[in-house]
């Protein structure tokens, strides 16, 4: 093997056991977040079992499902992330997986990842597959546009942009990445809603399209209901 071969290989590597790791360190966090976000399109949850907020969640969740449940998914997010971004729109499932409420193996919707995909192919194709990519990449558009366009911009107010100090930089990038997390996050709370239409049929379908989703999220929750699990 040629040394860039080798390079690349370890750089491939690093960079993806860095991704793993990261990414099953933060699981749990991710996990509060996302059953905020599609408790209301849960046919797990009822209305008198939904948490009322992310303190809730977070001592709920092992009271009600074990411990270990706050990784639940987490197999999917790391496999996305080393980094087979080609195969992306398979591993939406870990929404799926993740909003799984179930305790027991009785109880639980899904027994796995395999199991997931296997399940939402038979029932709906590979559409079922690509729920939410739509409004995905709406999302992805907003959040680069909003990234580099606050990040310019608050560079270009400082005295000199071409010599700051690194920690001005770093404060200023972690500022950028969170509003434009805040301004991307309705399209991924949308997302996640359309993910979980995976499988269902007749009247189980809340959503009959994304456009769908946001009037009904916005009618039925109120404005706020887009943020939930990012600022409450």
């Amino acid at each position: 093997m040629g040394d860039h071969a080798w390079s690349f290989l370890k750089d491939f590597l690093a960079g993806g056991v860095a991704a793993a790791v990261s990414k099953t360190a933060v699981a749990p966090i991710e996990r509060v977040k996302l059953l905020l976000q599609v408790q209301h399109a849960s046919k797990q949850i009822s209305a008198e079992k939904q948490y009322k907020g992310i303190i809730d969640c977070v001592v709920r969740i092992p009271k009600e499902q074990g411990f270990l449940s706050f990784w639940r998914g987490n197999l999917a997010n790391v496999i996305r992330y080393f980094p087979t971004q080609a195969l992306n729109f398979a591993f939406k499932d870990k929404t799926r997986l993740a909003a799984d409420v179930g305790k027991g193996a009785a109880q639980r919707e899904f027994h796995g990842l395999g199991d997931c995909i296997i399940k939402i192919f038979k029932s709906d194709g590979l559409r079922g597959l690509y729920q939410g990519f739509n409004v995905s990449v709406q999302g992805i558009i907003i959040y680069r546009a909003a990234y580099f366009g606050v990040y310019d911009t608050a560079k270009g107010m400082l005295p000199d942009p071409k010599n700051v100090h690194i920690f001005v930089s770093w404060m200023i990038a972690q500022s950028v990445t969170a509003v434009a997390g805040l301004v991307s996050y309705p399209f991924d709370t949308v997302r996640r809603r359309m993910m979980m239409q995976s499988g269902r049929k007749g009247a189980d379908i809340m959503y009959t399209g994304t456009v769908d989703c946001w009037r009904k999220i916005a009618k039925d929750e109120g404005a706020k209901a887009f943020f939930k699990g990012g600022i409450y």
